[in-house]
């Protein structure tokens, strides 16, 4: 048998399983946090484990999501700042689900890199357990991927899955109707949708993401970065008054887009743009980049992160709820006959 001259490993092409293997060690207490009634089984196995009775369901219907963070990936890796980005992963999937009426039970992730960098991979998933831990859904499993050729320098990508339930008759949208009250829950600043715009925004401004933030403290990166909100236990606890007939999560396409999506056919909605103010960031970013207030409802979420669609009889019980739980309410108008979304008053 003749040598083989120069061999190459695995390593040498770029792919370093050792740090691979470091990486899970270094995330296993996090993950372990995040272990909630139903979980069988940790990382490390083929297929993560759930067990839905065990989790309390009798008659359960799967809801499942996945979603990104988009280009706000770009700031947090320009900025070295990317802890807070795993949040923005879990909670763009379970935001999503709360939304169908379901409980969010487990989240995978995947993590996308040229060259594994084990102290920064860990912050990003470190923030994505703290977002599990925050929506009271499981770290069950994962994938990290290092693609040398593929992703250049520091660069990454990120996607999330997650899988809910709830009993069989309990989805939502459900029983909405006119006259029922809609009731918008603030938002923690930009969320995860926009940031292509929010980018040749900041460009336009001639800032540098280390210049003190000119419409809040600390820096613009910093303040861009701020992770977006976890609806999912003020949902839930909302859901439980029985007076819930729908949730939107107000994403990409700004109110004007999501809030028509649970809406039945014949039925549109009043908003009230006098019924909260417009958060300091986003009217920096109107008046910098000169867009205009149609445009900044259909691209951002404007300061309303959810819409709550409650029977007006129940209204009141349902915002006690969500304040309750810690959420700033607005009241933002109706439904009523029509399509889309009929503004009132104005926001800039």
């Amino acid at each position: 048998m003749s040598e083989t001259k120069n061999g190459l490993t695995y390593a040498e092409a770029g792919v370093d399983i050792d740090a691979g293997n470091a990486l899970v060690d270094r995330i296993k207490p996090a993950a372990g946090r995040t272990n909630r009634p139903g979980v069988m089984a940790g990382l490390g196995g083929f297929g993560g484990l759930f067990d839905l009775k065990a989790a309390g369901y009798d008659d359960p219907v799967l809801v499942a999501a996945t979603d990104g963070v988009g280009t706000k990936l770009r700031i947090a890796i320009d900025t070295g700042e990317v802890g807070g980005v795993g949040i923005d992963l879990v909670a763009m999937c379970v935001n999503d689900l709360v939304c169908q009426g379901a409980e969010p039970l487990f989240f995978l992730d995947y993590f996308a890199t040229g060259a594994l960098d084990v102290t920064r991979a860990a912050a990003v998933i470190e923030g994505i357990a703290a977002g599990c831990e925050g929506s009271g859904c499981a770290l069950i499993g994962g994938e990290t991927a290092e693609m040398p050729g593929m992703y250049e320098g520091a660069d990454f990508d990120l996607a999330g899955f997650a899988v809910g339930a709830m009993e069989r008759g309990t989805a939502l949208p459900s029983g909405v109707t006119e006259g029922d009250v809609l009731l918008g829950l603030a938002s923690d600043g930009v969320h995860s949708n926009g940031y292509s715009l929010v980018r040749r925004i900041v460009e336009l401004s001639g800032l540098s993401w280390d210049a003190p933030s000119p419409f809040g403290e600390g820096s613009l990166g910093a303040a861009l970065l701020t992770p977006t909100r976890l609806y999912v236990k003020p949902a839930l606890a909302a859901l439980r008054t029985g007076g819930v007939h729908g949730l939107a999560h107000i994403t990409g396409g700004g109110i004007t887009e999501n809030l028509p999506r649970v809406l039945p056919g014949g039925l549109g909605a009043r908003v009230d743009l006098s019924a909260w103010t417009l958060p300091p960031v986003f009217r920096w970013l109107a008046e910098t980049g000169g867009v205009a207030e149609a445009e900044l409802l259909k691209t951002f979420n404007a300061g309303i992160g959810m819409i709550v669609v409650a029977s007006a009889e129940q209204a009141g019980t349902v915002r006690a709820a969500l304040q309750d739980a810690g959420e700033t309410v607005f009241d933002l108008g109706t439904v009523e006959a029509g399509e889309g979304v009929r503004y009132e008053g104005a926001l800039l």
